[in-house]
């Protein structure tokens, strides 16, 4: 007689990636950290680009989407969340390497809480609010032990999206 599974398992949400890097960083993961950070934020079926880019573009994009004059780590583009997650997260080198630096971070643990924090964006997550905030927040902690990594808010104050 064969033990039964009591639950059924899911079957792993499908990922598909695309990374592109629009700079010559050499402290960006790689390929297969990046894929590693966004299949343990997933809920459902993604399909993203994910972009490493310079200051310029940086700020060139937060500019023409978020009307605001300066790079930001990461800026998350959601095109659908449902039945499956399409976006693109676009993450600033320069403003990665500097706050890295200046929280005392491991520079790929700093990476894969932003890649964590932009798929929750792209699953339709937010911080507007105390609640909704406490509530990303929660799971990103959650998900940053599962990767391995410390508690993101820890050590430093809430992220940066000014």
């Amino acid at each position: 007689m064969q033990p039964t599974d009591p639950k059924p398992r899911r079957p792993q949400p499908r990922l598909t990636i695309s990374v592109q890097r629009g700079t010559r960083a050499t402290d960006a993961p790689t390929r297969t950290d990046i894929i590693r950070f966004a299949r343990a934020a997933m809920l459902r079926d993604m399909e993203a680009t994910v972009r490493i880019v310079n200051e310029n573009e940086g700020r060139q994009l937060n500019a023409d989407y978020r009307h605001k004059d300066y790079a930001t780590n990461v800026l998350s583009f959601v095109y659908e969340t449902e039945p499956s997650v399409h976006g693109d997260l676009v993450l600033c080198a320069p403003v990665v390497t500097r706050e890295a630096a200046e929280q005392g971070k491991d520079i790929i643990a700093h990476y894969a809480h932003l890649i964590v924090h932009g798929v929750l964006h792209l699953h339709g997550y937010d911080h507007l609010d105390d609640e909704t905030a406490a509530v990303m927040e929660a799971l990103e902690i959650d998900i940053m032990a599962k990767l391995g990594y410390a508690n993101p808010y820890s050590t430093s104050e809430h992220l940066h999206h000014g």
